[in-house]
């Protein structure tokens, strides 16, 4: 056998033994899921319950925030449930040091991009018409912003509120809530021609 011939039977030889036992496995085992009928499948499946997701405290209502947030002077941010003297310490944390210089415009803030109320709901119960007094209404004090609920929508405090209002005047004072030109805001009657900007949800 010449010798050339020799090389070349020995190098097939090796890439046959090489290739041969990638050949040779055996084909998968049926997976365990397809081996069974479909009702079994189905049943077994409806036996475990689906994971639940994470869930956030306050839910929509608050912003989804998480139950390990910290605390804004033993606030929590969360806004569920809270006693009424966390929340009025809250509102006493809200008060500015320097109004002129803490308060920013909706067009400062670059504009109001939060919840629109209709037009026929806002004319019945907004505006400077329809003024209420805050104490009475469900209140919460959320990641650093009081909120309250009226006519079914949370209204949250982005601004601080002025430094020479009374400490009790979510209390007392008559309020109402007002679209004026670039955003919602709250005004105290009171206190005319100041604005609290607030942003609108369900």
């Amino acid at each position: 056998m010449p010798f050339k011939t020799a090389i070349s039977l020995g190098v097939l030889s090796l890439l046959l033994g090489a290739i041969a036992p990638i050949y040779a496995q055996p084909e998968p085992q049926e997976r365990k899921d397809e081996a069974k009928p479909q009702q079994a499948q189905h049943e077994e499946h409806a036996a475990k319950p689906a994971p639940r997701p994470q869930q956030s405290y306050g839910g929509g209502y608050h912003g989804g925030v998480k139950p390990t947030e910290t605390t804004h002077g033993g606030v929590h941010p969360s806004g569920v449930p809270q006693h009424p003297q966390q929340v009025r310490s809250g509102f006493v944390q809200s008060r500015a040091t320097s109004w002129s210089s803490e308060h920013r415009t909706w067009q400062q803030r670059g504009g109001y991009n939060g919840y629109r109320i209709p037009d026929d709901r806002f004319r019945n119960y907004f505006g400077h018409d329809h003024f209420f007094h805050i104490g009475g209404l469900p209140m919460y004090y959320v990641g650093g912003f009081p909120r309250f609920q009226y006519d079914g929508y949370w209204v949250t405090f982005m601004d601080p509120w002025p430094e020479d209002w009374a400490a009790a005047w979510y209390e007392s004072d008559d309020v109402y809530i007002d679209y004026t030109g670039d955003g919602y805001y709250l005004y105290n009657r009171a206190h005319p021609g100041v604005g609290i900007a607030v942003t609108i949800a369900f």
